[in-house]
């Protein structure tokens, strides 16, 4: 096994662990060895995050696994952050991203945010347990063209379609894009209330981004 490869089992492994100290340590190892940081997000941490929830699904781990966890990735990605964002240098759209009213788990909205960042886009992260109102102020405030809404629990999915009921209320519905996703979201489930896409992992959320963006400009008057 290669040093690159024993790398990547260890960021793996420790951030399963939650050892904060040893994934910072093989982070910069590895970069120091000239491995490519998106190879070490998705070769390692985010399928060790995806584990976690997992586990966490099956009820072997708890929220303080979940966390102690997310805090060893933190770790990881504050090192990698400044990297993954060197080629964001053209801003192309403005997101608003949260968890939704009752729900604060935040791992995979902050995977997405990282990602959306490095694909051009201002993201206005208004962290987790977000009322319907939060959005919309953030909507006005910042004038944001999407809209991202993130639920881990089956109990706070619902939240999605009060949501996206306040949208339509404050006349706002058609001018934004909203998307959804989180462990318990389906396709389907994104159908019934009323999103525009569903996303089910960080990259199919900027692919999907960019797609409604584009729409969204074509729906618009020239």
């Amino acid at each position: 096994m290669s040093r690159q490869e024993e790398i990547l089992d260890g960021l793996y492994e420790n951030t399963l662990d939650g050892n904060a100290e040893p994934v910072k340590a093989l982070t910069r190892e590895g970069l120091e060895l000239g491995m490519d940081p998106l190879n070490l997000l998705f070769d390692a941490l985010i399928p060790a995050l995806e584990e976690v929830g997992r586990l966490f699904e099956q009820g072997e781990y708890f929220v303080p696994e979940m966390l102690i966890a997310a805090r060893a990735m933190q770790g990881a990605m504050d090192i990698l952050k400044p990297l993954l964002l060197s080629n964001a240098n053209v801003q192309i759209g403005t997101y608003v991203m949260g968890t939704v009213k009752g729900d604060i788990h935040d791992i995979g909205k902050n995977l997405c945010n990282i990602m959306l960042e490095g694909a051009g886009f201002k993201v206005v992260d208004l962290g987790v347990n977000c009322p319907p109102e939060k959005y919309i102020e953030a909507v006005i405030e910042h004038k944001a063209q999407i809209v991202g809404m993130s639920a881990f629990l089956t109990t706070t999915m619902p939240m999605f379609k009060k949501n996206i009921e306040a949208f339509k209320e404050a006349g706002l519905r058609d001018q934004v894009k909203i998307m959804v996703g989180g462990a318990p979201v389906t396709q389907e489930y994104c159908e019934v209330v009323g999103a525009d896409g569903y996303a089910p992992d960080a990259s199919s959320c900027v692919r999907l981004a960019k797609q409604l963006l584009a729409e969204l400009k074509e729906q618009q008057p020239a």
